[in-house]
């Protein structure tokens, strides 16, 4: 198997049992939603990382809670139901007990302050209550800003919120160990926290700047493995070079390798899925066979009748890839199925188009994904040159 293609998973364990190696992150998304945990995820960026001094680690925060998804809102856009829900059962209890609301709230918000800037997490959450209690939307909506770290000045949300601290850069971490405790508190089993592409870390110039992001992924690690934190997970997915790289991935911080390395013993074909990274198998050109099956079935709307061409071009398809990128065509499928799509496309376009003469048309590249060029810590500028894998952490 060519390593530089494989794809890989970090995940220190959440609360419930580890996905298998092959499900794709909507798949575990899907699982945790189905286990009553909310999720939130974000694809990392030149403008989006965890670590950063200029707005980047806060931009990735507010991404990752502007989808934050639960079973009935899976779609993304939940923190507002979150939060209402917490509301709701607060005024219940209150009711049922016979005590004043916010007495409740205080309650429940009482292990959120327990945390590093938890105290001004709670008293924005009691602001979104007030706002519930009188009809006044313009404070709801202010609270909801602030827990998706969209303030960016201190006096902004002081005035707004009466609190003296935002969700910034030195913050989000911290921030969503906050948003798990909320998630538990409303009644949900956890949060699980997605990144994918943290291949955007491996390719900073700056020697230092992937330091201070592998610092804080580090820090993450610690905090599972060691059990000091509760409610939450981490998964991180990236390319091989990422993990491995012993120059600029995160094999080359010491700490992290030692913490990382994958077990002796799983080899020859043995798997071990309890450890904190997963290495997810390549599809076999038989698994892509049955992919580009099902795309045909799809522009068919599942009828048989109207397959827009027969079984044998199927592996006439998968044949003219190997000839043309050789076996990289069903272990990164994105452009062979990308090609497929295409001639599809075509041929449902041009009724009187036969697929046997687009075959020799259909150009198929190498996917290069993850080898792109490296970018310097401001934006694309010369610097010393450097490259990813995948990874997910949990607790």
């Amino acid at each position: 198997m060519r390593r530089d293609h494989q794809r890989h998973r970090l995940f220190v364990q959440l609360q419930y049992d580890p996905p298998s190696s092959g499900e794709d992150d909507q798949a575990i998304r899907l699982i945790a939603l189905e286990r009553k945990c909310v999720t939130v995820h974000a694809d990392l960026a030149p403008d989006r990382r965890i670590h950063a001094g200029g707005g980047q680690a806060r931009a990735l925060y507010s991404e990752a809670v502007r989808n934050m998804a639960t079973r009935t809102k899976p779609e993304g856009g939940a923190l507002a139901a979150v939060v209402e829900r917490l509301v709701t059962d607060g005024v219940k209890e209150a009711g049922e007990r016979q005590i004043a609301v916010e007495k409740v709230i205080d309650e429940k918000l009482a292990p959120i302050q327990e945390f590093v800037g938890g105290y001004d997490f709670a008293t924005v959450l009691k602001a979104y209550w007030r706002g519930s209690e009188t009809s006044n939307e313009d404070l709801k909506t202010a609270a909801l800003r602030w827990l998706r770290g969209e303030f960016s000045t201190k006096t902004e949300a002081n005035k707004s919120l009466g609190v003296r601290t935002i969700v910034d850069d030195d913050s989000v971490y911290d921030s969503l160990k906050s948003l798990a405790c909320l998630t538990k508190v409303a009644g949900y089993a956890g949060l699980l926290v997605m990144f994918d592409e943290m291949v955007n870390i491996y390719k900073l110039q700056s020697a230092q700047a992937r330091k201070l992001n592998f610092e804080q992924i580090l820090r993450i690690v610690n905090d599972a493995l060691q059990g000091n934190t509760s409610s939450i997970g981490f998964m991180m997915c990236g390319t091989p070079q990422f993990l491995m790289d012993t120059r600029r991935g995160l094999y080359s911080y010491e700490a992290l390798q030692s913490r990382l390395a994958e077990n002796q013993f799983a080899t020859g074909g043995l798997v071990d899925l309890s450890g904190p990274v997963i290495n997810l198998q390549s599809l076999t050109p038989e698994d892509l066979l049955v992919l580009l099956s099902n795309i045909r079935n799809v522009f068919a709307a599942g009828d048989p009748s109207k397959y827009l061409v027969p079984d044998e071009a199927l592996p006439a398809f998968m044949h003219h890839c190997d000839r043309r990128i050789g076996e990289a065509y069903f272990r990164t499928p994105r452009t062979t199925v990308k090609a497929f799509v295409q001639l599809l496309s075509v041929l449902e376009q041009n009724p009187g188009a036969r697929w046997q003469d687009l075959l020799g048309q259909v150009q198929v590249a190498a996917d290069l994904h993850g080898q792109e060029e490296m970018v310097p810590e401001g934006g694309p500028q010369a610097g010393d040159g450097d490259e990813l894998t995948s990874l997910r952490i949990g607790t």
